[in-house]
């Protein structure tokens, strides 16, 4: 059973940074595609990010370009999201999550597996 556990969302203020950690298990890890989507109050979910398998290849939001690094360590089954310079637009409950497949199914939001979400609240 495959298994997505985001941690390491908090409350901070605009400006400052934060890095979420996606701990996955029940998957060979390195064979899976991993990115971040999160859903803001009252909004529907939206893509953030995705990496490639060997992590040498990512695609961003134009919203969090050049602001959020996604990352992952294969020997750790771990994804992670480096954000900086956040904005109290980024508050929103932010989700890991993985599929076998690459591509438009991403920006789609068609993965397979989610994991429950950690909350990331930026104050002004």
């Amino acid at each position: 059973q495959v298994q997505l556990v985001e941690s390491g969302g908090g409350l901070v203020q605009a400006g400052d940074s934060l890095r979420l950690s996606c701990s996955a298990s029940g998957l060979t890890f390195s064979s899976y595609v991993l990115g971040w989507f999160r859903q803001a109050p009252g909004k529907a979910r939206e893509f953030v990010a995705v990496i490639s398998r060997s992590g040498g290849n990512g695609d961003y939001a134009d919203a969090v370009k050049g602001r959020f690094t996604a990352s992952r360590d294969n020997a750790k089954n771990t994804l992670y999201l480096q954000m900086n310079s956040l904005k109290p637009e980024d508050t929103a409950v932010y989700y890991c999550a993985a599929d076998i497949r690459h591509g438009s199914t991403w920006l789609r939001g068609d993965v397979n597996y989610w994991g429950k979400g950690t909350l990331v609240t930026v104050s002004s």
